[in-house]
């Protein structure tokens, strides 16, 4: 786990896009977050009190988790003294860049001499088994996609908070590197060796009470061409018993890939499911999410109405209302 509470560093981020791994964390765990971390140049604001390393030391910070995603997932060499100071200060670091805070000399030697960690939560640090795919005890809700990036991390959260409110156990399953920061914990599958993705879902959904929901974060689209191999891993792993479709309307085409158009979502509820039954024969489609902030709301209102009426199940914007109708669909099955 993760030590909280944290102080969010963005550096030097060229717009609020590039902040994106820190929103998450603010939004969904505010409790956590102390303040932000900026260098003079930064052109993102997370709302948070500013604070210098000293300060945030001072205020009991545990780990300063660096909330940038930048281009090539690296971390800048002008962060690096910043990061010593944390170090010094006795502050952990976490990062969820493609390259290692542990691969980085001057922090790997401050850290063992402190005593400190260093959490490089995209990469595991633990072994997988190839899945077994045996039935196990508990239940599990999957977030799925018609594409990339269209709102299934927001989606696992919304569902997991109105499952706690309504007094229902349940666990959010981190599978990305911003759901372990706001998790504490999880993994993330798109950096595991491919023949043990599933397993590494196993583990992390294992056997439970029979009334506990895991809400597992969903990843990547079985539609599209470069991230299918994750997401179908992740089905097969979750064993889930419900899965939420979560979709983007408008786009011209698949992320990252203009000769894709986007699926139809009839076929995205299909196949789905189809792969799903492998594991688990009643796995079914319970819930429509979509991202609707493109939209005016009467907009918005007409296109989850019409939605809802063609696919005979609930749409909803959760941003706009929540996730309370999922759980209670979920609380009956």
């Amino acid at each position: 786990m993760i030590q909280g509470p944290y102080l969010l560093f963005i550096g030097d981020a060229i717009d609020q896009i590039a902040v994106k791994v820190a929103n998450g964390v603010a939004q969904w765990r505010p409790e956590l977050c102390m303040g932000q971390f900026r260098l003079p140049s930064c052109q993102a604001d997370l709302g948070l009190a500013d604070m210098t390393m000293e300060q945030a030391a001072n205020h009991g910070v545990k780990t300063v988790v660096v909330g940038v995603a930048n281009r090539g997932g690296v971390i800048q060499e002008s962060w690096l003294d910043s990061l010593g100071q944390a170090l010094d200060l006795d502050m952990n670091i976490a990062a969820g860049l493609h390259q290692k805070l542990s691969d980085i000399k001057i922090l790997r030697e401050k850290a063992k001499a402190k005593g400190k960690h260093l959490y490089d939560v995209r990469h595991p640090t633990q072994e997988f088994s190839v899945a077994k795919g045996s039935r196990r005890v508990g239940k599990r809700v999957l977030t799925v996609g018609s594409d990339c990036a269209v709102g299934k991390m927001y989606t696992s959260l919304a569902i997991h908070q109105a499952l706690k409110q309504r007094g229902i156990s349940a666990t959010f399953r981190a599978t990305g590197q911003t759901g372990i920061f706001i998790e504490g914990a999880g993994v993330s599958v798109d950096a595991v060796v491919s023949d043990f993705i599933s397993g590494a879902v196993e583990w992390l959904t294992p056997e439970n009470k029979p009334d506990h929901w895991d809400v597992v974060e969903g990843q990547g689209a079985l539609f599209h061409p470069s991230f299918a191999g994750v997401s179908l891993g992740l089905l097969h792993g979750a064993q889930p018993d419900a899965l939420v479709v979560c979709h983007a309307p408008g786009r011209p085409h698949m992320r990252g890939v203009p000769d894709f158009a986007l699926p139809n979502l009839a076929d995205v509820i299909a196949q789905n499911e189809h792969h799903g039954r492998l594991v688990n024969p009643n796995c079914k489609v319970i819930a429509l999410s979509c991202n609707t902030k493109a939209m005016a709301d009467k907009e918005a209102e007409q296109y989850l109405t019409n939605l809802a009426q063609q696919f005979a199940m609930p749409a909803i914007d959760p941003l706009r209302h929540g996730a309370t109708v999922i759980a209670d669909i979920l609380a009956r099955l």
